[in-house]
């Protein structure tokens, strides 16, 4: 095996370390080198440089347009859970029709409750599941404590009360359900 010779500059201040000319086999274009070389080198930059501008432009455009996609699936989306929520709102209607002209309170008690259900169905449908939370462990991933009340020994850090009910949107937590705590 060959050993090479290693060359240390004898002063580091008299070294242009941004400069390659000394070193031996580089040509420069400016140095009036291979002409043809540097034509060909200069047009190999242009074309890199317009591929690179074309790609640019290419995912700008994919860009907009996976932006533009995402917002028409949204309003597709809302579009389809207000249809469902219509239908519930056509029951409020016709319910509050009935409770105008009747006073049985027992018939307006079963159209409310009807229309209730229908909310809630039509709710599950679309992915919403309602978190049960009462007589559960306190879990401050899912619960939001609104206050403490005394409770036996057996209900200290469960869930005693709820406020508000929490929610799950397809097994993700879109409401935290507000509760009392036992203490």
């Amino acid at each position: 095996m060959e050993e090479k010779e290693t060359i240390m500059p004898e002063s580091n201040a008299a070294m242009d370390i941004n400069a390659d000319a000394d070193v031996p086999g580089n040509t420069h274009i400016s140095e009036g080198g291979d002409a043809e070389a540097g034509e060909k080198l200069l047009a190999e930059l242009e074309e890199q440089k317009d591929k690179y501008l074309r790609l640019f432009a290419e995912f700008e455009n994919y860009k907009r347009r996976t932006r533009q996609e995402k917002d028409e699936f949204a309003k597709i989306a809302n579009r389809d859970i207000v249809n469902a929520l219509l239908e519930v709102l056509d029951d409020c209607d016709r319910a509050e029709k009935q409770i105008q002209t009747t006073d049985d309170v027992k018939q307006v008690k079963q159209g409310v409750l009807l229309v209730f259900n229908k909310l809630r169905t039509k709710l599950q449908q679309k992915g919403v599941k309602a978190m049960e939370s009462v007589n559960t462990d306190f879990d401050v991933e899912k619960h939001e404590a609104i206050a403490e009340l005394p409770a036996g020994e057996d209900k200290v850090g469960k869930v005693v009360d709820e406020a508000e009910k929490g929610y799950y949107l397809f097994d993700k937590i879109i409401r935290f359900a507000k509760v009392v705590v036992g203490k």
